[in-house]
């Protein structure tokens, strides 16, 4: 394994430490949380831009990143249902989105064998992901506990739209 892969690996180690510290919070245990949170969402761009760098991009590390990534995702939003902080039915939507894309890859009799990279819409919706769990792990109180619910529903749709973009890419040749 290079060491794109190896950091890719690495965010999986982050995501008990996460669960763990959300099973009974407090403004200091989600603080924790939300910092481990984050410097794992970090890794993501870091191995993805080490591997185009260094020259090192691999199938397993093609194959590892989008599912470590989804159990970066799941993970705390699994918590954060737990919590009463966000209703499962948007969480399942998320997975349902996550799964159908993960099953569109890889089976070549429904993509066409032609995997297509993340799009803007792709990117919006992880950021949107990611913004969103960070602003629900960490304690914030008032109105920012709205702002975090909102960009939790901007991410859901984004979710939605990126996935339907992805299912049904525009066949317009330009």
């Amino acid at each position: 394994m290079n060491l794109p892969t190896w950091i890719t690996v690495s965010r999986l180690f982050g995501i008990p430490f996460i669960i763990y510290l959300l099973i009974n919070p407090n403004d200091r245990t989600r603080w924790i949380a939300f910092s481990i949170f984050l410097i794992a969402s970090l890794t993501d761009w870091l191995d993805g831009y080490l591997a185009r760098k260094l020259n090192q991009v691999t199938e397993l590390g093609k194959f590892l990143d989008p599912l470590v990534d989804k159990l970066l995702v799941l993970a705390p939003l699994l918590s954060l249902i737990e919590l009463k902080q966000i209703p499962a039915w948007g969480v399942f939507i998320i997975l349902a989105r996550e799964l159908t894309i993960a099953g569109w890859r890889i089976n070549p009799n429904l993509s066409g064998n032609n995997i297509q990279g993340a799009n803007i819409w792709g990117k919006l919706k992880t950021v949107s992901q990611i913004t969103a769990i960070a602003l629900l792990i960490a304690p914030f109180t008032g109105y920012l506990t709205d702002i975090a619910m909102i960009t939790f529903w901007l991410s859901v749709i984004l979710t939605v739209i990126s996935g339907i973009i992805y299912l049904f890419p525009s066949t317009k040749e330009e």
